[in-house]
């Protein structure tokens, strides 16, 4: 009966999950009461209450189907970011296009976290989960610059600290672009060719080059 009621309590909180998505992305995420989340998936609001502290609380659920870009690239595989780090940064960025390419659920969930996350007083513990996790893929982003360049995948004078959030930023950009526009463009193959060109401008583009130290007086 335990088992049951757990089953019961489980399959409840991913109907309230799988609704808060549709409302959210319909609607956005400050305006929609959680009464509406509860009225489309055929519970009561005590029932939401009941998995979920406030809307940020169900939103953070709601983030945790699908990672992030920063949460991707912090994952784990130390040993191999050490010893291959572009091919970590490449590798998990062409697996992000490639599952939100063919995930319906992941591309509703990304277009609500990118375009449809009003900056307002009340999503203020929603704001702040998207600025950590954008930090801790700067942060990322530069480690694995960093480490390319000194595994001598990438040039010896590249600035790595405008190199991380130029790449970091055209690539949610590109994602953000798509999911505005995602008919008749394939994202796995655009994704691919994005990286590429980006990737050969950290090794050519000589405005990525840092200053040459100035000459002892």
């Amino acid at each position: 009966m335990a088992k049951r009621r757990k089953e019961d309590a489980m399959e409840t909180r991913e109907r309230i999950l799988d609704a808060a998505v549709t409302v959210f992305h319909q609607q956005g995420v400050a305006r929609p009461s959680l009464t509406e989340v509860a009225e489309l998936a055929g519970v009561t609001r005590g029932a939401v209450y009941g998995h979920f502290r406030n809307k940020a609380d169900l939103f953070n659920a709601l983030a945790e189907r699908v990672q992030l870009p920063g949460e991707k690239l912090c994952e784990g595989a130390s040993e191999d970011a050490h010893h291959n780090p572009l091919g970590i940064l490449r590798t998990r960025w062409l697996w992000l296009f490639q599952e939100v390419a063919c995930n319906r659920q992941w591309q509703q969930i990304l277009d609500i976290i990118l375009h449809r996350c009003e900056l307002v007083t009340e999503s203020g513990e929603i704001t702040q989960r998207m600025l950590d996790c954008r930090e801790e893929g700067l942060e990322r982003m530069r480690q694995l610059i960093g480490g390319a360049v000194t595994r001598k995948q990438l040039p010896a004078d590249l600035d790595v600290e405008l190199a991380a959030p130029m790449l970091h930023g055209a690539l949610v950009g590109l994602l953000g672009d798509w999911l505005l526009r995602p008919d008749g463009r394939d994202l796995a193959l655009l994704g691919e060719r994005y990286l590429n060109t980006l990737i050969d401008m950290l090794h050519h583009a000589p405005s990525l080059r840092r200053e040459p130290a100035p000459a002892p007086s």
